[in-house]
Parts: C-alpha cells; sequence; structure tokens
C-alpha cells in the first residue's frame, strides 16, 4: 500500500470523503429549510405527530418497540418479551423459559435507533449480564434466521386505501473472507467500511482478530443490519413491482394507524417475500425513519438531499390529512419535553452499549 493509500484508509479521511459516514446534522444542515419551511406551513414545529396515530409521538422520538409490535398480529414480528430494570435474574430468565424461547436471542433497548445497544445473546450467563447493564426497559426477541434483510420505505395517505412504496434498501452484512494467510483484523484494515468498525470489533472479538481464515472461508462479524455497525446498504428500489407493492400493502393494512415509516425486514427469499411468506418484521419505525437507500456509496450527497426532501413532503401531507381528520399535534411543551428526554436517554444509551 502507497502512503497516500494508507492516508486515505485513515479513519479521518475516511469519514471525510465519504458521504454516508458525515454526522446526521453535517448531512441535514443544508436541508432545515425545507423543514422549517413545513413547519410554518401546519404552524406546527410538531406536526410530524399526527402521521401515525397508533404510534407514541408518530414514530419520530421515544416510541416503544414493544408497544408497536403490540399492534401487529403475532405472525409478523419475532416472538419478544420486555423486561423492566426491577426484574431479577430469576424472573428474566423464568420468562425466557417460560416462553420457550431458544438460544440465540436478540437482546435490545425497547427505546433506540441506529443499531445501538443491539446484541446477540447465547447463554442466559450471558443474557442475565447484558441486560443488568442498561437501567431502562429492554426486549428480548427470538433470532429470526432467515440469512437477508432489507427496510422497505412505505407510505400511504389517509385518503386512499393503497399505499406505495417509496425505496428499498438492501442490507449486506459486516463479514470478510479468507485468503488463507492473512488474519481476520488484516483482511478488516483492507476495507475502509470495516476500519472504522475496527475499535467496536477489537472489543468484540478480542484475540479472535488473530485468527486465520482458510481461503474462501466466509465469517460474519456483526449479524445486524445497521449502517452505524459496518452494514453496506445497497439501493434496491429497482425492485418495486407491482407484486412487491400487493405484498408490503397487505402487511402494512394489518398495521392500525399507520401510514408512514420504514419496514424493517428479515426473509429468506425475495419470491418468497412478495408471496408474503418466510420473513418477519424486525422493526416498524414511523416519522422518525430515514430513507436509508440514499445510503447507497453509489449515490451522491445531492441524490441523498433530495430523497430527504421527498420523504419530508410526503410526511407533511400525511400528518395534514391526519390532522385535518381530528388527529392532533403535539403541543409546544410535549414536543420540547420529548425532544429532552431522547437527548438525556441517547447520552445513557451512548455510554452503555
Amino acid at each position: 500500500m502507497s502512503w497516500w493509500q494508507r492516508i486515505l484508509h485513515r479513519p479521518f479521511f475516511i469519514r471525510l470523503l465519504h458521504w454516508e459516514y458525515w454526522s446526521f446534522h453535517a448531512v441535514y444542515l443544508w436541508v432545515y429549510p425545507v423543514w422549517f419551511f413545513l413547519c410554518a406551513r401546519s404552524r406546527s414545529f410538531f406536526f410530524f405527530s399526527a402521521s401515525n396515530p397508533s404510534i407514541e409521538n408518530g414514530g419520530f422520538l421515544m416510541e416503544s418497540k414493544k408497544k408497536i409490535y403490540d399492534i401487529l398480529p403475532p405472525a409478523l414480528y419475532p416472538k419478544t418479551i420486555l423486561v423492566i430494570p426491577a426484574e431479577s435474574a430469576d424472573q428474566l430468565i423464568h420468562k425466557v423459559r417460560s416462553g420457550n424461547f431458544s438460544y440465540p436471542l436478540i437482546a435490545k433497548p425497547d427505546i433506540g435507533g441506529k443499531g445501538r445497544g443491539v446484541k446477540k445473546i447465547y447463554s442466559e450467563q450471558e443474557l442475565v449480564e447484558y441486560i443488568k447493564r442498561f437501567p431502562f426497559e429492554m426486549l428480548v426477541q427470538e433470532f429470526v434466521p432467515y440469512d437477508e434483510e432489507i427496510g422497505v420505505f412505505y407510505y400511504r395517505y389517509p385518503d386512499q386505501s393503497e399505499g406505495n412504496i417509496s425505496g428499498i434498501v438492501g442490507k449486506h452484512f459486516l463479514a470478510v473472507k479468507g485468503d488463507g494467510k492473512s488474519t481476520i483484523e488484516v483482511l478488516l484494515r483492507k476495507e475502509k467500511r470495516f476500519i472504522l468498525q475496527l475499535p467496536s470489533l477489537t472489543e468484540l472479538l478480542g484475540d479472535q482478530l488473530h485468527k486465520v481464515l482458510a481461503k474462501g472461508e466466509e465469517k460474519l462479524l456483526v449479524p445486524y443490519g445497521n449502517h452505524a455497525r459496518g452494514a453496506l446498504f445497497v439501493d434496491n428500489t429497482h425492485w418495486i413491482d407491482e407484486k412487491f407493492v400487493e405484498s408490503i400493502n397487505a402487511i402494512c393494512k394489518q398495521i392500525p394507524g399507520f401510514y408512514f415509516g420504514r419496514l424493517d425486514i428479515r426473509y429468506r427469499s425475495l419470491e418468497k417475500l412478495k408471496e408474503g411468506k418466510e420473513f418477519s418484521l424486525i422493526e416498524v419505525n414511523g416519522a422518525g425513519s430515514e430513507p436509508t437507500h440514499m445510503y447507497d456509496p453509489r449515490n451522491s450527497i445531492f441524490k441523498a438531499w433530495k430523497e430527504i426532501i421527498r420523504h419530508w413532503i410526503i410526511l407533511w401531507r400525511i400528518s395534514e390529512g391526519n390532522h385535518q381528520r381530528g388527529v392532533r399535534y403535539l403541543s409546544r411543551k410535549e414536543g420540547v419535553q420529548m425532544f429532552r428526554q431522547a437527548r438525556e436517554y441517547d447520552r445513557v444509551l451512548e455510554r452503555l452499549a
């Protein structure tokens, strides 16, 4: 590797030269005027709260994942239990055993995003130790064995019976392929995307980073479809066809009061998903959803801004439509409190995750 390549492989320059790694505010700063214009049109800074009447705050911030699961038909999502901080280790284990869960499991905060705090759990001891790290409600969930994961952005206007898909993001989990001579760490350092994950992977994998994989051997290192945790996001919006839209409409019509957001779906094959078979909703995200297909490295920042603005306008139209039908906006006091709670919650989660 030349000196110039070594410079470009430093985390600072990776983030600087690839907009997909910029901070949230660095990406959104330039389009905030559009958001404020929409707020002015609605005469409310919190118009988004009317977008999904059945979800807290419209699903913008501080919504409970468990409460969203509770309005879904059980067949649509993984078996899940809620764990509260006051519960003892014995109570937690009893809940898991009586629910007939089998390991591995997924543990994650009931409120949160960007994959923070999500962990694959392999034993009762590991589960208890991990859950007790967090001073807020957590979810324990069966692990969905399907290998494929996508995010489907869905919207439906309140005066229409059928919805639409505005974007599809394919998620490629963080994995390496052996060459028979390089350690996992060396393989990771060859890919800029993986270099940014080295600090967390070092803590997670420890001595496993020094293992040499056989030629052609693939090793999945992070089994979560989160951009912040190294997953490659690919814009698969070209997958949209009539059959796909029909399948997603059939799913979303089973979610009361859901008009705008992103479905994170694990599935066996695209053909089966279009038939409404062999899939599971990992999460249903509301008004705070990003059109994550924009994070495809092939997309420019200008394409990303276009997608952000397009989805904000859709969100505004849906919120206005619901408001005209009697759905209230959050008051200024409620909205400010929501943002304050979210900021404090994120600080704690960032420290512990």
